[in-house]
């Protein structure tokens, strides 16, 4: 599930998403977004999310 993001874009599934820079390095910024809502604006041109831990109390199940 590990797909790049922009923000904007409805989270396929409920859980914590770390911020990429433009290259796609990590940088160390994390949010947590839940199933159906907006992405929220990242710090910086450029830069997507990937999901990082899935929730784990059955929010968003049924996206894999």
């Amino acid at each position: 599930m590990n797909k790049k993001l922009t923000p904007g874009t409805k989270a396929p599934a409920s859980g914590l998403y770390d911020i990429k820079g433009p290259r796609g390095a990590n940088t160390g910024i994390q949010r947590t977004v839940v199933k159906d809502e907006p992405l929220p604006p990242t710090p910086g041109r450029g830069r997507s999310y990937e999901m990082n831990t899935p929730a784990k109390n059955g929010a968003g199940r049924g996206t894999e």
